[in-house]
């Protein structure tokens, strides 16, 4: 979803509930607690690469602070895989390079719904630090000019190798999904959520090889909160 179509679509629901906002008190809540799911992801390359979706997990603690009726705030220290897989043009070669992160997304969080189920959506900019990686392949990816059979022709390869540059990752990070309150103080979550990179892991000059190297990925979670306040 473009920024312009998420914004028409929030603009209306807060003057939704805007006026009921006004007229009614809402005590401040507190809750945290731990989420874990899958990643499915994939590097925007410039020159594009031939690649498909890489899976991985995601795991974390949440902390939750709403003030305001509908609205508030949520922060986030997940580990993180992201990465990419390459495609060889329908034959058996495979290649993937797996990039572990500590992400940190601050979010601001729109609900809505009753107390005992609600629907919710998470925006807000995401940070980053790259603490591991590791690459496989089912053929030598450090010459694979040597390679018998492989596709080099008209193919970038220098990637499978180069060193990551910044480890240092940002970038939004925009989702949805619905919660349900169990007991008074504790509640499941379900979250689907989109990331979008704005960094460069390679040197993006006009002299290097790649002019963008951003890292994209699609999460899906569950999540258990316990409701401090």
């Amino acid at each position: 979803m473009s920024l312009i179509r998420l914004i028409s679509f929030l603009l209306p629901v807060f003057c939704l509930f805007a006026p009921v906002n006004a007229q009614r008190a809402y005590d401040p809540h507190f809750a945290i607690g731990a989420k874990g799911g899958v990643t499915f992801s994939s590097m925007a390359f410039t020159p594009s690469i031939e690649q498909s979706l890489i899976q991985g997990v995601s795991f974390g603690a949440v902390a939750r602070y709403t003030e305001e009726r509908f609205f508030g705030l949520v922060a986030e220290l997940n580990i993180e895989q992201r990465g990419w897989k390459e495609t060889f043009d329908e034959t058996e070669f495979e290649f993937q390079r797996r990039l572990t992160y500590i992400q940190l997304p601050v979010m601001t969080h729109i609900y809505f719904g009753s107390d005992k189920f609600r629907g919710f959506i998470n925006l807000g900019p995401s940070v980053g630090y790259l603490i591991s990686e590791n690459s496989s392949a089912n053929f030598d990816y450090h010459n694979p000019a040597a390679v018998v059979g492989f596709p080099i022709a008209n193919r970038h390869v220098n990637q499978m190798t180069m060193e990551v540059k910044n480890r240092f990752d940002y970038g939004i990070c925009a989702g949805g999904g619905i919660e349900l309150t169990l007991k008074k103080k504790h509640s499941i979550l379900l979250e689907g959520r989109y990331y979008y990179g704005l960094g460069n892991i390679f040197p993006a000059k006009k002299k290097d090889e790649f002019s963008a190297s951003r890292g994209t990925s699609i999460q899906v979670a569950v999540g258990y909160l316990f409701h401090i306040k």
